[in-house]
C-alpha cells in the first residue's frame, strides 16, 4: 500500500480507501454486520487505513456497522465522516446545518462509530448558503478544542465549487472531497489549483464514475430501483458508458484491470490525496487496493 499525508494534516493515509455509501442501502442490496467486518477486514490486511462514511448513509446505518468492525483496532484507522443532512428514507434526505444541530449529528456519528473522536469531520454537500451558516464553523472549532474532532474537511457538492474551496482554510478545513475521475475532469480547472495554493488534503470520491469506469457494463446498462444509478437518465448513462468503452479502448493497456487503472489515474494527479471507491464485497477491496502497484512513487504528498 501507498501512504500519503493528507494537506498539512497529521494524518498519514492509505492512497485508497474504502468508501461506504453501499453500507447505507442504496445501491442494490443490503448488508449485514458479517459481510462489513470481512470488508474491512480484508482492507486492514492490504494496508488500508482510511475509512469515509456519512451521517446519511442511512440515518447513521453505515456508521453503525463500522463501529464494531473496527472495535479493538480504531488507532488502526483513519476516519472520516460527514454531517448537513437528516436521512428520511431511501434517497430522501433533508438538510440540517444549524449549529446545535451538528452538535447533535457529531453525538450520534461518534456513538454508532463506537468512538470518542472523528479524524475528518466534513460538511457534507451543502449550498453555499449553509456553508455561511452563523456559527457553525465556530461550534465546530470548539468541537476540535474539545478533541471530538481531529481535523475538519468539506466534501464539495459541485465538483466545481471553488467558493467553499477557496474558504477551506478561513473556516479551518483542511481538506476537499470532490468527485473526480476519468469522466469527470471538472475539478482540474479551479478546485485543484486552490487546494494546492492552501496545501489542502483531497480524497476524490466516484473514482470508478459510479462503476462506469469498471469495466463490466455496457451501453443499456440496468440497474435495480433501489439502486442510485437508477436515477440517472438513460441518455447520459449510455453516453458516459460509451465514452468508457472508448477510453477502455485506447487508454487502457492491454492486460490491465480498467478500474484498477481509474483508480490509479485519479491518484497520479499532484492534486490527489487518495481515492475512496465503494466496494460491494473483498473481491472488490483486492481489486482496489491492486491499483497502488500502476502509481509510480515521486507524489507530492507520499508519506
Amino acid at each position: 500500500m501507498l501512504y500519503r499525508k493528507l494537506g498539512s494534516t497529521d494524518l498519514k493515509i492509505s492512497a485508497v480507501g474504502v468508501g461506504t455509501w453501499q453500507f447505507g442501502d442504496e445501491w442494490g442490496r443490503s448488508y449485514d454486520q458479517r459481510e462489513a467486518d470481512a470488508i474491512l477486514g480484508r482492507a486492514a490486511e492490504l494496508g488500508i487505513n482510511l475509512i469515509d462514511t456519512a451521517e446519511c448513509y442511512g440515518d447513521h446505518l453505515s456508521e453503525s456497522l463500522i463501529g464494531p468492525a473496527i472495535r479493538g483496532r480504531r488507532s488502526d484507522w483513519v476516519l472520516a465522516t460527514k454531517f448537513g443532512h437528516h436521512f428520511h428514507g431511501p434517497f430522501e434526505r433533508t438538510d440540517a446545518f444549524d449549529p446545535q444541530d451538528v452538535v447533535r449529528q457529531l453525538e450520534a456519528s461518534l456513538k454508532a462509530l463506537q468512538t470518542d473522536y472523528i479524524d475528518l469531520y466534513q460538511f457534507h454537500s451543502g449550498p453555499d448558503a449553509e456553508f455561511d451558516t452563523d456559527g457553525l464553523w465556530d461550534v465546530l472549532g470548539r468541537q476540535v478544542e474539545a478533541g471530538k474532532i481531529r481535523h475538519l474537511g468539506i466534501s464539495i457538492g459541485s465538483n466545481r465549487n471553488v467558493y467553499q474551496t477557496s474558504k477551506a482554510t478561513e473556516v479551518g478545513a483542511q481538506a476537499i472531497q470532490v468527485v473526480y475521475n476519468r469522466l469527470d475532469r471538472a475539478p482540474e480547472e479551479e478546485v485543484f489549483p486552490s487546494c494546492k495554493a492552501q496545501s489542502l488534503g483531497v480524497l476524490a470520491r466516484v473514482p470508478l464514475a459510479s462503476g462506469f469506469l469498471s469495466g463490466k457494463y455496457k451501453p443499456g446498462a440496468t440497474f435495480p430501483s433501489d439502486d442510485v444509478r437508477s436515477r440517472r437518465e438513460r441518455e447520459d448513462a449510455d453516453r458516459l458508458l460509451r465514452e468508457a468503452e472508448e477510453i477502455k479502448r485506447t487508454e487502457v493497456p492491454e492486460g490491465v484491470d480498467m478500474a484498477s487503472w481509474a483508480l490509479a489515474w485519479c491518484l497520479r494527479h499532484p492534486a490527489v490525496t487518495a481515492v475512496i471507491p465503494g466496494c460491494k464485497d473483498v473481491a472488490q477491496v483486492e481489486a482496489n487496493a491492486a491499483a497502488v502497484a500502476l502509481v509510480a512513487a515521486g507524489h507530492p504528498q507520499d508519506a
